[in-house]
């Protein structure tokens, strides 16, 4: 079943979504059959494209916009908010 999903989540880890975070995005959502799109700040970038997300230049404490449509969208946007909660990974505990 086709379907659409939205969620707004905050950047937290200090160095935003600079080369790694944006590779670790990519790579969670390159394998999703679904649409994958990201907005921060008035602009809309495919989640699946390197460039795209490096584009958004999300820092700490920006908020973006996860847009999720199609055949497995609830899966995808599991994956990326797990990446966003946790940080990328890089989070001091």
């Amino acid at each position: 079943m086709d379907q659409r999903l939205e969620k707004t989540v905050k950047v937290i880890n200090p160095l935003g979504l600079h080369a790694r975070a944006a590779a670790l995005l990519v790579k969670a959502t390159a394998r999703m059959p679904c649409e994958v799109m990201l907005e921060c700040d008035g602009m809309e970038v495919n989640g699946k494209s390197i460039m795209g997300v490096l584009t958004l230049a999300a820092a700490q404490g920006s908020d973006v916009k996860i847009v999720c449509d199609g055949e497995g969208a609830a899966q995808a946007m599991e994956a990326i908010v797990q990446l966003f909660e946790a940080g990328f990974y890089e989070m001091n505990p």
